[in-house]
């Protein structure tokens, strides 16, 4: 499947399900050398852990969100809209594909030298569940180790493919990966079907305190919307942190 077409299908409804408390293990600091070289040297791949939790929302009571995009598309487009974040002190997470690592050696490094946090979602963003089990370990696995070669650690968290929720062989394949926890979400701004800024920014406004938003990189109306969606949060007395923050 290539990645526009995979796009078309990664943001199932939100259904409802109810947060997993707990924050991810703690990952490796990620730099990235230009041209996306490692430095330092890739990291041993991580331990495999035990099945790994699904991040849904948090429940500190922190007034933060968590906006995540998934990393795919043209690199500029990426750029503007990491910049754009950075520019107004919002921090995220990007979930990114790997084949788009593999395309663009530097996107790793624009996530991270704009205080951006880097994810694992998949190589090429199958749906899982028309996989065998060695086929989605090779998905996770692929990925992961393109983000530690250009980062020198695995990614903050995994998320999975074509679907908001993982199922237990998806966790359990994600945990046996090294990943403790994988990264839903309950608001989701359907960006990814091209509704113009004003429809992301009303989907994005039904985000509340403890909210992780599926929003994607590779679509113009999504950087079109950042700056009205951001002042919403703000207004309302919210913070968008990463993904390892709101858990923390």
């Amino acid at each position: 499947m290539s990645v526009p077409a995979a796009a078309a299908v990664c943001g199932a409804a939100a259904c409802g399900v109810a947060a997993v408390p707990g924050a991810p293990e703690p990952v490796p600091s990620t730099r990235v050398a230009p041209g996306g070289t490692p430095s330092p040297a890739p990291t041993p791949a991580p331990a495999a852990v035990g099945p790994a939790r699904e991040l849904v929302r948090a429940t500190s009571g922190r007034p933060e969100v968590a906006l995540t995009f998934h990393g795919a598309g043209d690199l500029g487009l990426a750029r503007s809209i990491l910049t754009t974040l950075a520019d107004r002190g919002a921090a995220v997470t990007v979930l990114a594909i790997g084949t788009w690592l593999a395309q663009y050696p530097d996107a790793a490094k624009v996530v991270v030298d704009n205080g951006h946090e880097l994810g694992n979602h998949t190589w090429s963003h199958p749906t899982l569940t028309g996989l065998s089990s060695a086929a989605v370990r090779s998905e996770i696995e692929r990925c992961r180790d393109r983000i530690a070669t250009l980062t020198g650690g695995p990614g903050a968290f995994f998320r999975p493919s074509a679907a908001q929720h993982a199922t237990p062989e998806v966790l359990r394949l994600a945990g046996a990966a090294g990943y403790a926890t994988v990264l839903s979400y309950d608001i989701d701004s359907r960006d990814f079907t091209d509704p113009g800024a004003a429809a992301i920014r009303g989907a994005v406004a039904t985000a509340s305190a403890g909210s992780v938003v599926s929003m994607h990189l590779g679509h113009v109306g999504t950087l079109a919307a950042l700056p009205s969606l951001l002042d919403d949060l703000g207004h309302r007395g919210l913070t968008p942190v990463t993904a390892s923050a709101l858990f923390r």
